[in-house]
């Protein structure tokens, strides 16, 4: 077991690259510059182990024995204006791009599309279709290049297949490929196996497509896939983990690409870094941990800044954990489970990171801590508690708090912090819309919804900097909020839960929901 601690200053990393540079031309292919050598300085974070590591108990299994250091800290998604992970980018931030004339005052529906529906009886109930927590549906505007490339190798392309895709994965254990513009299958639907309730990633280089399974439908294999997209079919699966500390395989936290590596974060208490190459996943090291003894489970997904990788767990631990070698940074206690995504924002040259805890293990009622941490240190900048109740529901308990990912406020909305929280009897309302200070921690104002809300919140912006809200609860109402004073422009009923997150691709919303349904919405 790995327990010591390295303290070391940042580190300056020269990459000399002799030969041809590469530059995409307008079909996305590569073409050649010439001879000029090429020089990469990165600058990584200290690899230090903080006092309050000192809980952690960890080991870390490596391939071969050489650390394997981040490549480059270019943010691939965030430079692209294609959704391919969870919350689009590494910061998880939900910066969509999403764009509205004026002031929005009306919520119409584009299109809707259907998944199967699984009456399966598991030990975990009947899961139906439709989507879940997280749920997010991905986008992507195949080059021309790639488009052709499908045509002529891949064998799942339906006649609706066409240059703008929206791939998503459902409970009925499925996953879809729909026609942006047209709401029509463009591929055959891939078996995921199981039962499929997170968010799907999409390799910002390669035609590779990661799924983490979420219940088991029978007794077979359990776990975390790829499929290679040009073929059509899954490539790589693993699963269950023989020396995992937890015996839950469950992936529902989203895997991402940085500097180079795959990273996924799983239920069975463990870490994982993978090369990646097309259609193929080869493992480069894995970091399982306890704390005071206990292996907790992860189902929050990575937020990553620079070389160090944010993520909470189900017995309400944050960490930071070193992506280059995977060994702990800081640790900080927040009470109970963590279910919701991390946020980090650099403010003043430091990267502060966002979160809240759920009310699960606190009992029937308890306290939703909504912190701002120092992502270098783990130093807690502030904290709001938010009373809140965990309510019995027929055959299910209903956390409070927390499930959403925050979002972090843009335009007129700088210095906010919005979140859904699910109150449930500790206020007048089930489900509230809270934003909150960025710099003080106070309440700026809440939004009460017909009922609680694990969906997470997206932006849109108009043409004069004006920040606007898309959201939905649980009684599968979408509203549009005015960020900066908690206005309820427009809301629109459709009668079934949005459990899952939607994203925004131009003034459009995408976002799938429990029952059946896919829909596109258009924000005007």
């Amino acid at each position: 077991m790995k327990t010591q601690i390295t303290i070391s200053l940042f580190a300056l990393v020269a990459i000399g690259c002799s030969g041809h540079r590469a530059q995409a031309d307008e079909n996305g292919q590569d073409t050649l510059m010439g001879d000029t050598p090429v020089v990469e300085t990165l600058v990584y974070l200290p690899d230090t182990n903080y006092a309050s590591v000192g809980t952690i108990s960890y080991q870390i299994e490596d391939a071969d024995s050489l650390e394997a250091p981040l490549r480059d800290f270019d943010d691939r998604y965030a430079e692209s204006p294609n959704v391919c992970v969870f919350r689009k980018n590494l910061l998880r931030n939900a910066n969509f791009g999403g764009r509205v004339k004026g002031t929005p005052s009306v919520i119409e529906e584009a299109w809707m599309f259907q998944t199967a529906y699984d009456t399966t009886n598991t030990r975990f109930g009947t899961w139906g279709g439709g989507t879940g927590w997280t749920g997010q549906p991905l986008y992507v505007a195949w080059s021309p290049a790639d488009t052709a490339a499908f045509r002529q190798q891949s064998p799942g392309l339906t006649a609706d297949f066409g240059r703008e895709e929206i791939i998503v994965g459902s409970l009925c254990g499925k996953a879809y490929f729909i026609n942006f513009q047209t709401g029509k299958a463009s591929r055959q639907p891939l078996d995921l196996g199981n039962v499929v309730k997170g968010t799907m990633s999409l390799d910002p280089e390669y035609k590779n497509l990661y799924c983490g399974q979420g219940v088991p439908r029978t007794s077979g294999p359990f776990g975390c896939q790829a499929f290679d997209l040009l073929r059509h079919e899954r490539t790589f699966f693993f699963g269950p983990d023989p020396k995992a500390w937890r015996g839950w395989n469950a992936f529902d936290s989203n895997a991402i690409v940085a500097g180079g590596y795959l990273f996924w974060c799983g239920e069975n208490g463990s870490v994982y870094k993978y090369e990646r190459s097309q259609g193929q996943l080869r493992r480069v090291s894995v970091m399982r941990y306890r704390v005071n003894g206990v292996a907790p489970g992860i189902e929050s997904s990575l937020c990553v800044y620079k070389n160090y990788g944010y993520f909470g767990d189900n017995h309400g631990n944050i960490l930071c954990i070193n992506l280059n070698n995977l060994r702990p940074v800081w640790h900080y206690r927040n009470h109970d489970d963590s279910d919701g995504t991390i946020v980090c924002r650099e403010e003043g040259g430091v990267p502060y990171v966002y979160t809240a805890c759920e009310v699960d293990k606190q009992g029937a009622s308890g306290t939703c801590h909504f912190v701002k941490l120092n992502g270098l240190t783990g130093e807690r900048a502030w904290e709001q508690l938010i009373p809140c109740r965990r309510i019995e529901l027929p055959g299910k308990t209903l956390d409070g708090g927390m499930y959403a990912t925050p979002l972090l406020g843009l335009g007129d909305c700088k210095n906010l912090i919005f979140v859904n929280i699910c109150r449930n009897g500790a206020a007048r309302h089930a489900g509230e819309l809270t934003a909150i200070n960025t710099q003080t921690g106070e309440v700026a104002y809440t939004v009460p919804y017909n009922n609680f809300a694990w969906s997470s919140p997206i932006p849109y912006l108009n043409e004069q900097g004006e920040m606007f809200i898309f959201t939905g609860d649980a009684s599968g109402t979408a509203y549009v909020i005015r960020g900066l004073t908690g206005e309820v422009l427009c809301k629109r009923p459709v009668g079934f839960n949005f459990e899952s997150s939607p994203i925004a691709v131009g003034n459009a919303a995408v976002v799938g929901c429990r029952g059946r349904n896919i829909y596109k919405f258009i924000i005007r």
